[in-house]
Parts: structure tokens; sequence; C-alpha cells
């Protein structure tokens, strides 16, 4: 029997059949080049500018108008300041119209004019943390609280902008140099692989005993898997409290159980000490999303022929020799999906141990570590490079999955 190839050929017909499909394509790599490659992109561009939260708006005239003094010294005050430290804004103008109830007692000093009731300035460019005021000596004809309301509602008409920090062209190893500085970024990786490397694999365990339990039919079996599936469907906000308050040092049940049994003569701080604070974010890691695994790993079980277990129970294998030599190679491709998909999340995860530590006690993970850089401490670029790091280490990961352990397991 002949093997059945697809058509090769480059003619017209197969020309449009291309211009087809990439047509029907587009839309699908159009939104994916929108939603997940430009932003990465943009983090990838940011982790090389060294810059702060503050830095993000781009540079523009800052003024401020007010009716001053009194008497004789009465005066209109315009505050001109460049919103950045360090860059220049450039074509700086100010436009302004003066109130009818002010008349001006002297000229206007450059570089303004005055046209009419038409303020016009133009200052020019304006270095970084420049500051100009331009004081106007008036008299007025009218209540001094109207005038000054009609001063200070008019806002006056400002142009003039610089380079952002985002789309300027140089470009900054600082931000990594900073990260890899010293020895916090290795305990940091290191906190980040166990919690992952220990959460993963204790949910696929714990996931593979709870499917062995559950792979029998029993009175109750669907009541026993709504329960099992509770940890994983339950708000992280509402789990997570009840963690902090059960194992609390003052006031916790888990203390009071341990003093009164008399395994522990002092309260213990759970996620207060290292290392017992990052194996308790562990254990509620694994506690949490082994119901995840539990469901796949039940439903490839249930799949799995039941005339192999027949044959083995005539030729009188044990249930571990069933389990090892049976399920377990059948069970093995789900597995390594799992285990994929757990260790990218479980890497990538940051609310649990937020919301448990705070990334304190020596919790702290690199998705913890972009948190404090970006927000807690405003530095963005810091915090970009963070994130770069971490999706190098995933991409590392996944070619490693799909070259080796992938390819044992036929996937």
């Amino acid at each position: 029997m002949s093997t059945a190839h697809p058509p090769t050929g480059t003619g017209a017909l197969a020309k449009r059949e291309a211009r087809l499909a990439w047509g029907l394509l587009a839309p699908t790599v159009i939104s994916v080049a929108l939603v997940v490659v430009l932003p990465l992109l943009a983090v990838i561009w940011i982790s090389f500018k060294p810059f702060t939260l503050s830095d993000m708006r781009p540079p523009a005239p800052i003024v401020r108008e007010s009716l001053r003094g009194s008497g004789d010294d009465l005066r209109i005050e315009y505050r001109i300041r460049n919103s950045s430290q360090e860059e220049a804004i450039s074509g700086v103008t100010l436009a302004d119209r003066i109130p009818d109830t002010v008349t001006l007692r002297e000229a206007v000093p450059a570089p303004c004019t005055l046209t009419g009731r038409e303020l016009f300035c133009d200052f020019g460019d304006m270095e970084g943390g420049a500051r100009e005021r331009l004081r106007l000596p008036v008299d007025i004809s009218d209540d001094p609280d109207a005038v000054e309301a009609a001063v200070e509602d008019s806002e006056p008409d400002v142009t003039g902008g610089g380079k952002s920090v985002l789309t300027s062209g140089g470009l900054s190893l600082k931000n990594y140099a900073q990260l890899f500085d010293g020895g916090e970024f290795w305990t940091v990786l290191w906190v980040t692989l166990f919690y992952t490397v220990f959460g993963t694999i204790g949910a696929l365990l714990m996931g593979l005993f709870a499917a062995l339990l559950l792979n029998k039919s029993f009175l109750g079996q669907g009541f026993i898997r709504g329960l099992y599936l509770f940890p994983y469907v339950a708000p992280v906000i509402a789990v997570a409290f009840t963690w902090v308050t059960l194992f609390d040092p003052f006031s916790g049940s888990a203390n009071a159980l341990l003093l009164q049994m008399g395994v522990t003569n002092e309260a213990i701080n759970f996620f207060g000490e290292r290392p017992l604070a990052l194996i308790m974010v562990t254990v509620f890691e694994i506690w949490r999303y082994f119901p995840l695994s539990f469901l796949f790993i039940l439903a490839r079980m249930q799949s799995i022929d039941s005339s192999m277990y027949e044959a083995a129970d005539m030729d009188g294998a044990s249930p571990f020799q069933k389990f090892w030599l049976l399920s377990l190679p059948q069970l093995l491709g789900i597995l390594s999906v799992l285990f994929l998909l757990r260790f990218i999340w479980t890497f990538n995860k940051f609310d649990d141990i937020f919301l448990l530590t705070g990334g304190n006690a020596g919790t702290r993970t690199l998705t913890v570590n972009v948190y404090e850089q970006a927000f807690a401490i405003s530095n963005i670029g810091a915090g970009a490079a963070v994130a770069v790091v971490i999706l190098v280490c995933l991409l590392c990961f996944s070619v490693f999955f799909f070259k080796f352990i992938s390819r044992e397991e036929g996937l």
C-alpha cells in the first residue's frame, strides 16, 4: 500500500492555498502578538533601562499660576519647572489670558510678550531640574478674592516635551549587574527552585495517592471527590488567611494542640522562622494544587483496560507489582505533562507566598522579588530584569524537558 504525501507543488493553485491559509491564521497570529509577544518584548526592553517608576512619564513642563502679595506688592506669579531631574525638554512656551479686572503696572519681562490681554512666553529649552519664575506686578479693580479666583481658575496653555526614557535609545546592563551583584540573587533562586521542585513533585505524588484511593467504586465516592477538590476551587485569599490563623504562634489551634500534647514547650512561629516558613509555604502549595493532578491522573487510570489487571490477578501479581508494572507505565505520559505545567505555574507563583509570608523569613522567590523591585521600591527596570531571568529559566527548563524527558514518554 502506497503512503499518502501532502502536495508539494508551487503552482498558482498552491500559492493561492498558501495565501488563504495565512489569511485564516492572520487573526490568531496578530492576537498572539498583541497579547503575548509585544508585552514580552516591552519587558525585555525595559530591563535594559535603569529607571524608576517616576521616570516612566515623559518629561514635560509643569506650571503653577497664583496671585500673591497685597497693595503695591500685588503680583501674578508663574512658576514653571521641568518634571524630570535629568532629561531636558525643548520648545517650552506659556500662553495665558490676563483677566479684565487686572492691569499690569510694568511691561512684561523677556522672554514674554503681551498682545492685548494675551500673554505669551517662549522659554526655549529647559535642562533637567530647571525652574523658571515669572513675576508680573499688577493692580486690580475688583474684590481680591474674586480676582484671585479669576487668575487661578484660568489654566495656562503650556507646550514642550522631551524624550521618554522608554523610547530613548540608550541601553544599559546596570539592572543585570545590580541583580547578580552579591549573593542575594542566588539565595532567592535557590528558594525558588526548592519551592518549585518540591511543590511540583509533592503535588504530583499526593495527587497520585489520592487517585489510587478513589479509583474504586464505593458509597459516597462522589462526595469524597468533591472534598478533594476543595483546596483548588476555594479562593486563595480565604485558604491563605485560614492557614495563617491556624498556625498563628499566639492564638493558632495548631500551636495550642502541640503544646497540650507536649510535643513542644513553646509556641512555634510556622510562617516566621527559617527554614520552617519555606517548608510551610511548600506544603501549602502541595495541599492547594494536588487536586488538579488528582483529576488528570484519575481520569487516565479509569481509561486503562481492566483486562490487564485481571490477567495480572490470575498470574498472582501483588498490588504493588500491578501498580509498578501496569499502572505507572500507563501514567508516565500524563505525569510528565502535569510536571511541565505545574513546574511552570509554581515557578511563576506569587499570590500564595505573598499572602502567607510576604516573602519574609527566607520565602522570597523570584516573582516576589519582581514585585518588590518594581512596585515596593519603584525600580521598574530592575523588576523587569528579574522577570527576564524568570523567562530565561523557564525557557531552559522547557527546552530540557522537550528534548529529553518528553522524548522518553513519547510526547
